[in-house]
């Protein structure tokens, strides 16, 4: 069974990440493949800065206790799919250093993008995209875009349209056929 984990964006206080990201996983309980969803909250880990030497040069050996919970769970999981919001035309700093503290975890793994912003989060898509392919994550040519101006009332209740599901759908479909695909190279 492929595990597929619904990863957060965000963790600012009032963030709309989880909203979203819960959307994803209610949208990924009408996925008729074999797979296993769950979110994955960053702001549950509570990452420090990264302040060591690269990640990969760790061989998985962290000193911080969080960042060793943090390389489990992404060890477990086959791919991903990141639900990020779009600050100032990139992915937030949590996003990026969630990414930054681990290495080999991510490597050979597949990834979706369901991003959210002003412009449908759509640079913060690019930025994260490539992000990911220095980390050795393959990312699926669909991907979802939520405006902040129709998907959500007044910037902040998550209301989106129904025409995001049949995208959203995709992105998980691709996402698991990806990893599938992957997992014969772990």
């Amino acid at each position: 069974m492929i595990k597929i984990g619904i990863i957060t964006g965000s963790t600012r206080e009032g963030r709309v990440t989880l909203d979203v990201a819960n959307w994803v996983l209610e949208i990924s309980e009408q996925y008729q493949g074999e797979a296993e969803f769950e979110l994955v909250d960053i702001a549950e880990y509570d990452l420090p800065l990264i302040n060591t030497v690269p990640p990969l040069m760790l061989n998985r050996n962290y000193e911080d206790a969080n960042t060793t919970q943090w390389s489990q769970k992404i060890d477990e999981l086959d791919g991903f799919i990141f639900v990020t919001p779009e600050y100032n035309k990139t992915i937030s700093p949590a996003l990026a250093n969630a990414l930054d503290v681990l290495g080999p975890e991510w490597n050979n793994k597949a990834a979706g993008i369901v991003g959210y912003g002003s412009t449908f989060a759509v640079s913060a898509a690019q930025v994260l995209r490539l992000k990911l392919a220095n980390l050795q994550i393959a990312t699926v040519a669909s991907s979802g875009a939520l405006s902040i101006m129709t998907d959500f009332v007044d910037m902040t209740e998550f209301k989106p349209a129904d025409y995001n599901v049949p995208t959203v759908l995709n992105v998980i479909d691709q996402t698991v056929n990806w990893a599938k695909a992957l997992k014969t190279l772990r």
